[in-house]
């Protein structure tokens, strides 16, 4: 009998995205093959109990369920490769990169992704210079649109600012661009599989909080209502930033195409939502992967 993988399941923790990281968790925990894995849950937030778990239990592989600061942010990878665990998705540089989005916007542009311009306010700053209208205010270093905010006149920026710093000590105040929206899945370390990229239509105009995890709230669509000469380009996009990032096992790059045609990159995330309601699971149903088989391949990849 061969034995089975032992896995754990890491989720929930501190930041702001803890909710999402749980539902994340028990998508992941309910359809993992129990004939090919034993695995148990860990919740980050209880540090002494993750520490004594990890090193004593010592998993084949750390399913990272994590979201935002303390999972996302390369400070998990970094203990993991501390106790010689192995994880999926990307390793500490990457994943620190992906979620400082001002460094990675650095680090992309001078790669030559095309990206919104944008400034940087840090607390205790003044802003200065005139910013553009509409703009995109949101916290630096966390996702799911938690602390983000439309300012369509100057007198909506400073409360969406303060609003923002509520969640981060950088805030990024964002070109706001309009179009179609469109994220492009990928999977794998150095030989790459672009995923079916996925179109993202909100019902009330605007891809929130509410917007992205509420059953029904937006409109899903694969493959994406776009020409074949713009999905290329979306998928070279994808990949080169995949590629510059360092990422590794998958990443999700989000994306706006004008009604020009010009293709501006928005983030990339190294641990896309896994929840009912998550655009790397709808993709890659269909590519012909059940979650089940997605899970495999991510575990996997984490073993390669």
């Amino acid at each position: 009998m061969i034995a089975k993988q032992k896995i754990a399941v890491l989720m929930g923790g501190t930041s702001a995205e803890r909710d999402v990281s749980l539902s994340t968790g028990k998508q992941i925990l309910g359809a993992l093959d129990e004939s090919r894995y034993a695995f148990t849950s860990l919740d980050t937030a209880q540090m002494p109990a993750l520490l004594k778990s990890l090193a004593e239990d010592r998993p084949d592989v750390a399913v990272i369920a994590l979201h935002g600061k303390g999972g996302e942010d390369g400070t998990l990878q970094g203990l993991l490769d501390l106790l010689g665990i192995r994880y999926t998705g990307s390793g500490v540089l990457a994943s620190a990169l992906a979620m400082d989005k001002a460094m990675s916007k650095r680090v992309l542009t001078a790669a030559g992704v095309l990206m919104p311009q944008d400034t940087t306010l840090r607390r205790g700053e003044t802003l200065a210079g005139e910013i553009v209208l509409p703009c995109i205010v949101k916290p630096n270093a966390l996702g799911s649109t938690i602390g983000m905010a439309i300012a369509r006149t100057s007198a909506e920026i400073s409360p969406a600012v303060e609003a923002a710093f509520g969640y981060d000590d950088t805030v990024l105040i964002e070109q706001f661009i309009t179009g179609t929206e469109i994220t492009v899945p990928i999977l794998g370390n150095a030989d790459l599989e672009v995923l079916p990229i996925v179109e993202i239509v909100p019902n009330g105009g605007f891809y929130d909080y509410e917007a992205k995890y509420t059953a029904g709230a937006t409109d899903e669509i694969v493959p994406a209502r776009i020409s074949e000469t713009l999905a290329a380009e979306a998928r070279r996009i994808a990949q080169l930033c995949h590629q510059t990032l360092g990422c590794r096992g998958m990443s999700r790059t989000d994306m706006i195409i004008t009604p020009e045609g010009q293709i501006y990159t928005l983030e990339v995330n190294t641990i896309p939502g896994m929840t009912p309601t998550s655009l790397l699971p709808r993709s890659a149903e269909a590519a012909g992967y059940t979650f089940a088989q997605l899970l495999d391949r991510l575990i996997a990849l984490a073993r390669d």
